[in-house]
């Protein structure tokens, strides 16, 4: 029997994508509104810049990011150690067979595009990206 494909970016499934949305917003949620009752994540916003759920979605890799990027060790020692309470809350609010584990990550990927816009802007890159001149004849 022919199995439908229904793989989305990065060959993850376009429910586990779906999932992990719904987690993100979740945890979101709940930095915002400050239901986590910690003093180093009181008061300061934090984004959870994305959520990549397993196949069995049964695990969860949330990536956040605070604001300036500041006190991130802080932020994410924080975060997993109030793990336990976050995984219950997501579980109550998304109908799942099995609550999954969250494991939380610095997202670096904001780092990355700003080193690589840096690395664009160096004047011995820039030569290199300059237009050259048409060699081809107006018509």
């Amino acid at each position: 029997m022919a199995r439908f494909n229904d793989s989305g970016p990065e060959g993850r499934s376009i429910r586990t994508l779906r999932v992990g949305e719904q987690v993100r917003h979740i945890l979101s949620e709940l930095l915002q509104r400050g239901d986590v009752h910690d003093p180093r994540l009181a008061g300061l916003p934090i984004s959870v810049t994305e959520v990549r759920m397993s196949p069995d979605l049964r695990h969860a890799t949330v990536f956040f990011k605070p604001l300036l990027g500041q006190k991130e060790a802080e932020i994410g020692a924080a975060l997993k150690e109030n793990a336990g309470y976050l995984k219950g809350e997501v579980a109550k609010r998304v109908r799942m067979k099995y609550a999954a584990e969250l494991k939380f990550l610095p997202d670096e990927s904001f780092d990355e595009g700003a080193h690589i816009d840096a690395l664009l802007r160096d004047p011995k890159v820039a030569q290199d990206l300059g237009e050259e001149p048409d060699d081809a004849p107006d018509v």
